[in-house]
């Protein structure tokens, strides 16, 4: 009787044993989801914090977190308007204008030659779609040009004075 129940104690405390790592297994399990799931949902904020830090950290510059958009316009009154619309949203932390550029391309098959202005647009890279969607909505042109170039080195001073000229998302 002694032996049948000391087998029983010894099933009974594997069991156990399997049941109490089955549960960490999937406490571990399911805590790696959640962190994995709050570290995508988070991206660009953390991006932008560990952006922040490196940049403090090594006193240098990370390619890419910020770009400048090339969008033309027909006229320098168009430009003016579309480029306080973008600072009041503070999706850019400058804008240059370029008055009057030559332009040439292809409408409806056809070689066009016209007269546009430039702007120049200096935003952070998280911030393109935005102004994409914003000059889209309300460009004079059915299809306008917007067209974005990563930053990839320039003054630290001035990147820094941009990230505190655009909110974070």
């Amino acid at each position: 009787m002694t032996f049948v129940a000391t087998k029983r104690m010894e099933w009974l405390l594997r069991r156990v044993k399997e049941a109490v790592f089955l549960s960490a297994f999937r406490s571990v399990l399911l805590m790696s989801c959640l962190l994995l799931v709050l570290s995508v949902s988070m991206y660009p904020g953390l991006w932008s914090i560990g952006v922040q830090l490196h940049s403090a950290l090594t006193g240098s510059y990370v390619p890419g977190h910020h770009s400048v958009l090339l969008i033309n316009s027909p006229t320098e009154q168009a430009a003016k308007d579309i480029g306080r619309a973008i600072m009041e949203r503070r999706l850019a932390a400058s804008i240059n204008i370029l008055s009057r550029t030559s332009t040439m391309y292809y409408w409806k098959g056809e070689i066009q030659d016209a007269s546009e202005v430039l702007m120049l647009v200096k935003t952070k890279t998280s911030r393109i779609q935005q102004v994409i969607d914003f000059v889209r909505s309300v460009h004079p042109y059915a299809n306008p040009e917007v067209l974005s170039f990563p930053v990839e080195d320039g003054s630290l001073a001035y990147m820094k004075w941009m990230d505190e000229a655009i909110p974070d998302d």
